[in-house]
């Protein structure tokens, strides 16, 4: 382990002072825009008036025998195929540097024919399952199409929520439209949105952007923490009125499709396709609820330990032990996660070790207009991407191995299955990526020579665990809640918003925090919003994560064979089936339960170091 990277006073480097070597290999999917143009021409057809007349040939006679819809579901596919990887391309391209004009028209030539190919395909579903069920049955069970009896069994089970071919048609034509509101803010958050300097306590001004706000909310420097989070916020606030709409928009693209589909809410309509029922959501918020004097107790702690009069939301990042430094180089930081998974075998540990430093997975270090925040992301023919703004923190660090955890999914998800099974679902999405953070932080532990050096990775833990099962859980509470004021057709407005905000954190965090007025405007901040109650997903996630490592360090090989196996599995069954393969049981309360129960543990631990 390094030094703690220092805090950053230069102006953040253009894109094109990037080495390659910390540039993701994006060439490895086409070697230019020349080459991928041809692609585009080839598969997508841009000036025809049906892109793909050969999928409208089979429409008469498909679902009359099996061969024929064999052929069809073949040939969709083909063409899904290939339309994913240039949009891979195109989306990695434009998140470089979301200015750049080549890349901003091609993700949106993209996107446009993504919607197009979803416009000329809506019609194989409901008119699939207009058929009298003795012969819909008959057909999906014939041997012919054994190979996507999974994905047809999918299908089935929306029938109560397809509409008739010409509706879907028209959903499906409208779904550009529809991203106005996401693209918009995205545009706005990555690109047009520009944040003030900033003095520190020595008075230096230093530059903010979305990557340097997470590393001076740990800086020991309490003044540059505070201009931060106060400066950042305001900047939201300014545009408070715009950003409401925006998310309206979102909301109201969510309603549409849930009453158009018969939904009984917008939430059952984001978690149906998944066989979750809307009992996993309600019962993860209860049981961290349940556990909230936990928080209460780890934030009085906080105050205790650093010694203010007040605590404030730009006090819960520091670390509580100033005098030990775990920030890391990239090069570090990989050297450790892959020392850190050699639990899950040598395979294993050789496909991430050259994934990370051989491959260029990783599009490694933050460059001016570069997408905020971090990611993994590609498709079937591509390497797992991972885009970082690493800056060498012990959370950049933490926030690698997480990412390296979604690719490794994917790899294996990808590698194992067909192309129609390969994806897996969002539900179990960030269950392997916690499960690499909680597989690092032991590894570390291990390392450990002073009470100073534990305590720290303790605080560590204990902020990742109020990051991603305690605030995320606000959030699913949140998003349900505007939802709800949507669906009862009460308007969202600036004050709501941040009387509804303000009201579920004073909750979640108690009385030991006070919560100034800028954290009001939160909410207007949050990408995830956007992405249609896809939070949740980190708090069940961490807690499937905890339950799996604990399996697989004291379990042996049958343990470690059974979670690879769920990483290897796609979507080839339901999300709760496949991680019950691995022995987790999400439909139960349980696994969040116990993982709040750490929390606590972890938090008398870090209490008793730090007093002995």
């Amino acid at each position: 382990m390094g030094v703690q990277a220092a805090l950053p006073v230069e102006k953040t480097q253009e894109r094109v002072a990037v080495p390659p070597q910390s540039r993701w290999n994006v060439e490895a999917l086409f070697p230019s825009w020349e080459e991928w143009e041809k692609e585009f021409q080839k598969w997508g057809r841009e000036g025809d008036q049906v892109h793909w007349p050969e999928i409208q040939a089979l429409r008469k006679g498909a679902l009359d025998n099996p061969k024929k819809l064999k052929e069809l579901i073949a040939l969709t596919l083909e063409i899904d195929w290939n339309l994913s990887k240039l949009y891979t391309y195109a989306h990695l391209r434009h998140d470089e540097d979301v200015a750049e004009e080549v890349a901003k028209k091609a993700h949106a030539r993209a996107i446009t024919l993504l919607y197009a190919f979803r416009g000329e395909t809506a019609w194989i579903e409901p008119e699939l399952l207009q058929l009298p069920e003795d012969h819909l049955h008959a057909l999906i069970s014939a041997s012919e199409l054994e190979e996507y009896a999974f994905h047809l069994e999918k299908i089935v089970r929306m029938k109560p929520h397809t509409l008739s071919a010409p509706e879907e048609e028209l959903l499906a034509l409208s779904g550009n439209a529809l991203e106005t509101a996401s693209s918009a803010f995205s545009a706005f958050n990555n690109a047009d949105l520009q944040f003030p300097s900033i003095p520190d306590s020595q008075g230096v001004m230093r530059e903010l952007t979305h990557g340097k706000y997470q590393l001076y909310m740990r800086s020991p420097d309490r003044i540059l923490r505070e201009g931060a989070f106060k400066t950042m916020h305001q900047s939201y606030r300014k545009f408070e009125n715009t950003l409401c709409e925006l998310l309206q928009g979102q909301i109201q693209r969510h309603l549409l499709e849930m009453r158009s589909r018969k939904y009984g809410s917008c939430v059952e309509a984001a978690l149906f396709p998944g066989q979750i029922d809307v009992a996993v959501y309600k019962s993860l918020i209860e049981a961290v609820r349940a556990s909230l004097p936990a928080l209460h107790r780890y934030i009085a702690l906080r105050k205790r330990v650093l010694g203010v009069e007040e605590l404030h939301l730009y006090d819960l990042s520091v670390p509580l032990v100033k005098e030990v430094e775990m920030g890391m180089t990239y090069e570090e930081a990989t050297g450790q996660i892959i020392e850190s998974v050699a639990v899950l075998g040598e395979d294993y540990q050789r496909a991430l070790s050259r994934g990370l430093m051989d491959d260029r997975w990783v599009d490694r270090y933050e460059n001016a207009r570069k997408r905020s925040g971090a990611y993994s992301s590609g498709c079937y023919d591509s390497m797992p991407y991972i885009l970082m703004n690493y800056h060498g923190t012990f959370n950049d660090a933490m926030t690698l191995t997480h990412e390296a955890g979604h690719s490794m999914h994917s790899l294996l998800s990808r590698k194992t299955q067909p192309y129609q099974y390969s994806q897996y679902s969002i539900f179990v999405a960030e269950v392997a990526s916690t499960f690499h953070e909680e597989l690092l932080l032991q590894h570390l532990l291990k390392q450990v020579k002073t009470k100073e050096e534990k305590a720290y990775l303790i605080n560590q833990k204990l902020d990742d665990m109020r990051a991603t099962l305690l605030r995320q859980t606000l959030f699913a509470e949140f998003e349900l809640k505007i939802h709800s004021f949507v669906e009862q057709r009460i308007p969202l407005t600036p004050a709501l918003l941040k009387q509804e905000y303000r009201k579920l954190s004073e909750e979640y965090f108690g009385p030991g925090l006070i919560l100034d007025e800028e954290m009001d405007i939160e909410w207007a901040r949050i990408p995830h919003f956007y992405y249609n109650f896809y939070v949740y997903q980190y708090a069940t996630g961490i807690s499937a994560a905890h339950a799996l490592v604990k399996k697989v360090t004291t379990e042996g090989e049958d343990a470690r064979d059974r979670y690879l196996q769920f990483l290897s599995s796609g979507c080839s069954l339901y999300p709760l089936d496949v991680l019950a393969l691995a022995g987790v049981d999400m439909r139960s309360p349980e696994p969040v339960r116990l993982a709040m129960e750490h929390f606590g543990e972890l938090v008398t631990e870090l209490d008793e170091l730090l007093r002995g």
